[in-house]
């Protein structure tokens, strides 16, 4: 028989919200979802919160947040709130052994893999750890960095999104939070931390998953047509006439390399051939519209007012490129591995940019005679025994650059006119 004093067998005392911990739950639940709904940034939500647990009374020395992403290149974002500091520190940490050693030493990866038993039954994992004292358990390198720096208690959680057995469940951002109180958090200190992280969370969340929709948009169509189709430039047949330095390269001989080497050789040096070309663009201003097969097609965006510039850059560009080709090819041959060697075509024109193809399935590209022609002028790359070659009309628009010789007037297939070629001087 229970008796009222047998605090064992009575049920736990449901928390009011009317109670002062309730007041400040409420206020920073409603803080969260403003944020969230204005889109503020990742790095503000969580420099917001971290305030207003402190001025809640939460002794926070330190606290940590980290989201992973969705990009070829960036496998998350981390962002580091310290009180002497007063300010978050995001840090966008790049894909590779160093982040994956990172991600399996901390108890996050732990946590995930369900080897810490967890304070009580549901809800997201966590993890609880005296940092100093009797009770102090350093089992991971992060906690030993702590207790060094002088923090006394450490609270890690993971806020997952999606429901558990679905595929994307996992997904989530990972929590930590440290004080350097000889007496550690108290229990309020907790019960508060966890009761604001949902509504924290969906406020990151937004933004994040509007900078994962964005850098994937970036990846897959380039900077600017991401940027656009991200605006609401979706419908098709929305295109903009622009006039523009098309920019197309070309592996030469390719067929015969990929027929005679395996798949994964293959797809190495089109990597690293496409890395040679792509990178000297993206300090130029230019954009790569899409990889075809073994070439690739890039645009100028072309301003009159500074036309030559435009194509000084573009130039230069392919000096670089053909520059970083010929030391890639010295490195593979010395390896014992295949090379390729890559014609280049520039060419200047007005071009239809926008959306083209199916209901449901569009491209972002350029569509013209101009794109056309700078296919054909690369063609005639390997019969006149050069590497690079320009239109008369790009040519012009940088008022003959002694770089460039003219090679005479060719026919191009498919164009009724011949056309006058130059070749750009690799060696000036």
């Amino acid at each position: 028989m229970m008796t009222s004093g047998d605090s064992r067998l009575a049920p736990p005392r449901a928390r009011s919200f009317d109670d002062a911990l309730g007041r400040r739950i409420i206020a920073i639940h409603r803080w969260a979802v403003d944020d969230g709904l204005c889109g503020a940034p990742a790095a503000k939500v969580f420099e917001g919160l971290c305030r207003r647990l402190i001025e809640a009374g939460v002794p926070l020395w330190r606290a940590f947040a980290g989201v992973q992403t969705l990009h070829p290149q960036w496998a998350g974002y981390v962002y580091t709130w310290r009180r002497d500091r007063a300010a978050v520190e995001p840090v966008q940490r790049e894909r590779g052994a160093a982040y994956d050693r990172d991600v399996q030493d901390s108890p996050f990866a732990a946590l995930m893999r369900g080897e810490i038993a967890q304070p009580r039954e549901g809800g997201w994992p966590r993890l609880r750890r005296r940092l100093r004292g009797p009770e102090a358990q350093l089992d991971f390198p992060i906690l030993e960095q702590l207790a060094a720096g002088g923090a006394t208690d450490y609270f890690a959680q993971i806020v997952r999104f999606g429901p558990a057995g679905d595929p994307s469940y996992g997904s989530g951002i990972g929590y930590s939070f440290a004080t350097d109180q000889p007496a550690g958090f108290s229990d309020n200190d907790l019960l508060l931390i966890e009761a604001v992280l949902p509504a924290a969370s969906l406020a990151i969340q937004s933004d994040t998953a509007h900078g994962i929709a964005s850098g994937l948009l970036a990846a897959y169509l380039g900077n600017d047509a991401g940027r656009r189709v991200h605006a609401g430039a979706v419908e098709r047949g929305s295109v903009e006439s622009i006039r523009a330095v098309l920019w197309y390269a070309d592996i030469r001989g390719f067929t015969a390399i990929a027929d005679y080497r395996p798949g994964l050789a293959v797809i190495e040096l089109l990597n690293e051939v496409f890395e040679h070309l792509v990178a000297p663009l993206r300090s130029r201003g230019g954009e790569v519209l899409k990889f075809l097969g073994d070439g690739v097609l890039a645009i100028f965006p072309f301003e009159e007012t500074a036309g030559a510039e435009v194509c000084r850059r573009a130039l230069n560009a392919a000096t670089e490129a053909m520059a970083g080709l010929d030391r890639l090819s010295a490195t593979r041959a010395a390896a014992g591995k295949p090379t390729a060697a890559v014609d280049l075509a520039l060419h200047l024109g007005e071009v239809l940019y926008g959306n083209v193809g199916a209901i449901d399935r569009l491209d972002f590209t350029v569509i013209g005679p101009a794109v056309n022609e700078v296919a054909r002028i690369e063609a005639l790359c390997e019969p006149l025994g050069r590497r690079v070659l320009v239109s008369a009309e790009f040519a012009a628009a940088t008022g003959i650059s002694p770089r460039l010789t003219s090679l005479g007037r060719h026919e191009l297939r498919g164009v009724r006119e011949l056309r006058e070629v130059y070749g750009l001087d690799l060696g000036s």
